[in-house]
């Protein structure tokens, strides 16, 4: 049993000490999951990686009624999910009237194809996750490691127990579906 699974096994059985020592087991390979996530994210965004996890954190652990996890993975997968949803906030918010969310963006070159903001793509991507979600929620947990945290296909399989021959499958599978779903969005806008 790995650290970390003995330290969310303590923190399931009550010991308030356990979320203090779990931090700074973590914390570096959180910071690198979220430093890759927020590089894919468009420039100006105002989210440090820091911030990202310690927010992420504190959804994890913050709470008393905190979720229970069974293993290293499952943690992980619920870090990667605490993460996507605090990129979504943050993609919502911006996108308000009071942020500029109705400012239209003015082309220097007017030949150039408009594409879809990388905001509003984000939120394109959540809503045809949340879809997969419904449909399969494997397929989708296995988005959420690759996209939302930036696990390997091997480390999201290993989270998921899963071989990484069937998760190269699920992968090309969802990858395939969320992009006709985001397309489909984008045809009736």
């Amino acid at each position: 049993m790995t650290e970390v699974t003995q330290l969310l096994n303590a923190i399931d059985r009550g010991n308030p000490q356990a979320a203090v020592q779990l931090l700074p087991v973590v914390y570096e390979e959180l910071r690198r999951l979220a430093a890759a996530r927020l590089a894919a994210e468009p420039s100006g965004n105002t989210l440090q990686p820091t911030a990202l996890v310690h927010e992420a954190y504190l959804r994890l652990v913050g709470t008393p009624e905190g979720d229970r996890w069974d293993h290293r993975g499952h943690f992980f997968a619920a870090a990667a999910e605490a993460m996507r949803r605090i990129l979504i906030d943050e993609a919502r918010r911006k996108a308000t009237e009071r942020h500029g969310g109705a400012m239209q963006r003015q082309m220097l070159d007017p030949d150039s194809t408009a594409g879809a903001e990388p905001r509003e793509e984000l939120l394109a991507i959540n809503e045809a996750l949340d879809r997969l979600e419904a449909e399969d929620p494997l397929k989708a947990n296995l988005v959420k490691l690759r996209y939302f945290v930036g696990l390997s296909l091997a480390e999201a399989a290993a989270a998921l127990d899963l071989s990484e021959r069937t998760a190269g499958r699920h992968w090309a599978y969802a990858r395939a579906w969320l992009r006709r779903a985001v397309e489909e969005t984008q045809e009736k806008e």
